[in-house]
C-alpha cells in the first residue's frame, strides 16, 4: 500500500553501473561545453538520456528541456539543473578539458568552458532521474526535471516561464536546485532566508566631444568624466548604505579611445551591483543614476545612456521547507558533512521558475574540492576560473545523493 508520509525516505544507491555512467556522461559534458542559449548538443544529450528511461520530455526556452517522471498518484517535485558554459579558455590539465569555442551575441568568437560547474549538475540530475525511474517501486508522485538554459545571462528561467513551462508542466510544490562549490567534496552547504543575492548589471555609455590632445580646452573629455564617475560610484556602499545592510557595485570594465593623443568622444563602462534587500537595491540603483548624470551635468556633458544588460531575481529559501531539508540532509549525509552555510554574493535566476507560480524553493551547495587542497593554504580555483575543476568524486555521488534525498523528503512514499 502506498503512503504520502514523508521524512524516512528509502535507500536509494548509486551501483557501480549508475557510477560508470555518469562519470562518462561527466567527461562528455565537460568537454563540450556551450555559451548560454546556444546549448543545443547539450540539450540532444539530455533528451536522448530521459528518452531512454522512458520519461515524458519536451524543448522549452529554446535550448531549456523539461522531463516529466510520473510515478503515480502523489506530490509533485521541480528540480532544476543550469546547462550553459563560459566564455574562458580552460587551463585545468585535465585530460578531457574542452576545447570548444563559440560566438557571443556581438560575433566575437570566444573559448568556452564549464568554469562554473553546470556540467555537474546536469549530470546530477540525469543520474538522479536513473536512479528514481530505477526504483519506482520506492515512491509515488512525480518529478519535473528543468534543464535550464542561459543561467549566466539571467535569460533562461525567464525564457522556460515565458515559453509556458508551467502551462506545459504539472505545477509542482516545491523547486528544489543544487550548486556545486569551492567547499569540501561530500559536503553539503544550506541555510534558510537569502542563499544568493540579487544582481543587476549595466552598460553605462559617457558621451563627451573628441578632439586634439593638445587642445583639450575645446573637448569635453569622456574619459575623466568617466574615471570621476567610478570613483563616486564606489561611495555608494561606504556612504550611502546602511552598514548593517550588505550591497557590493563592482566596476567590470572601461572602454575609451583609440590613440594616446586623441581625447574620444566616448566612454564605456559596465557596472555589476549585488544586493539582498529590495530596499537596499532601490537605493543603490537610484543612487547610481542620480552619479551618472550629476557627473555629466557637471562637465558639461551630454546625458550619459545607462543600458541594462541582465537582472537577477532573488534567491530565497523557504524558512519551513528548508529546516525540513536540512534534517534530511543530516541523515542521509551524515551530521558532519552538512553545514549550515552564508548567504553567498553571487546570483541565481533559479527563483524566477518558482516565483512565477506562487511556491517555495530552497536551493543549496555542494562542495568540489578535495578537503587537503582547502586546508594547504594554497589558492583556491573558484567558479568562472580557468582552473576551476571539480574532482568527480565524491563530488558527483555527493550531488547525486543531496538531489535524490531532497526529491524523496517530498514525494509519496510506498510502503509494504
Amino acid at each position: 500500500m502506498s503512503s504520502d508520509a514523508r521524512g524516512a525516505n528509502p535507500k536509494i544507491e548509486l551501483t557501480g553501473a549508475h557510477t560508470q555512467k555518469m562519470h562518462d556522461l561527466y567527461r562528455q559534458l565537460h568537454a563540450n561545453p556551450e555559451l548560454s542559449m546556444q546549448e543545443h548538443r547539450t540539450a540532444e544529450i539530455i533528451t536522448e538520456r530521459l528518452e531512454a528511461l522512458g520519461v515524458e520530455n519536451f524543448s522549452c526556452g529554446g535550448t531549456g528541456v523539461v522531463g516529466i517522471l510520473r510515478n503515480g498518484e502523489g506530490p509533485v517535485v521541480g528540480f532544476r539543473a543550469d546547462t550553459d558554459g563560459l566564455p574562458i579558455k580552460e587551463d585545468t590539465g585535465l585530460e578531457y578539458a574542452s576545447a570548444a569555442t563559440g560566438t557571443l551575441p556581438d560575433g566575437t568568437d570566444v573559448p568556452v568552458m564549464h568554469g562554473c560547474g553546470h556540467d555537474t549538475h546536469v549530470t546530477g540530475a540525469l543520474a538522479t532521474a536513473e536512479l528514481l525511474a530505477d526504483a519506482r517501486d520506492s515512491w509515488s508522485g512525480t518529478v519535473v526535471f528543468i534543464f535550464q538554459p542561459g543561467e549566466e545571462t539571467a535569460a533562461g528561467a525567464k525564457a522556460m516561464v515565458d515559453d509556458g513551462l508551467w502551462e506545459k508542466a504539472p505545477l509542482p510544490e516545491v523547486v528544489l536546485g543544487q550548486h556545486v562549490m569551492p567547499e569540501a567534496a561530500g559536503s553539503v552547504h544550506i541555510r534558510s532566508g537569502n542563499a544568493m543575492s540579487m544582481a543587476d548589471s549595466w552598460k553605462v555609455t559617457v558621451h563627451g566631444r573628441g578632439g586634439h590632445g593638445s587642445q583639450p580646452q575645446d573637448t569635453v573629455d569622456p574619459i575623466v568624466l568617466g574615471a570621476h564617475m567610478v570613483v563616486r560610484i564606489q561611495s555608494i556602499v561606504a556612504r550611502e548604505v546602511d552598514p548593517r545592510e550588505s550591497a557590493v557595485v563592482t566596476i567590470g570594465t572601461f572602454h575609451a579611445g583609440l590613440k594616446e593623443n586623441i581625447i574620444p568622444a566616448s566612454a564605456e563602462f559596465t557596472l555589476n551591483v549585488r544586493t539582498f534587500s529590495q530596499d537596499v537595491r532601490d537605493k543603490v540603483l537610484h543612487s547610481l543614476r542620480r552619479i551618472i548624470k550629476s557627473e555629466a551635468d557637471s562637465s558639461g556633458a551630454p546625458e550619459p545612456q545607462i543600458e541594462e544588460i541582465s537582472t537577477f531575481p532573488a534567491c530565497w529559501n523557504d524558512p519551513e521547507a528548508t529546516a525540513g531539508l536540512l534534517a534530511e540532509f543530516r541523515q542521509s549525509l551524515g551530521v558532519d558533512n552538512v553545514v549550515e552555510g552564508r548567504p553567498q554574493m553571487g546570483s541565481e535566476d533559479f527563483g524566477s521558475l518558482a516565483e512565477a507560480i506562487g511556491v517555495p524553493s530552497v536551493y543549496w551547495f555542494f562542495g568540489g574540492h578535495p578537503p587537503e587542497l582547502l586546508e594547504s593554504g594554497r589558492t583556491v580555483p573558484m567558479n568562472h576560473s580557468p582552473q576551476f575543476a571539480p574532482v568527480m568524486e565524491p563530488t558527483l555521488s555527493t550531488g547525486v545523493r543531496a538531489a535524490t534525498t531532497a526529491i524523496l523528503s517530498r514525494v509519496g512514499l510506498q510502503r509494504p
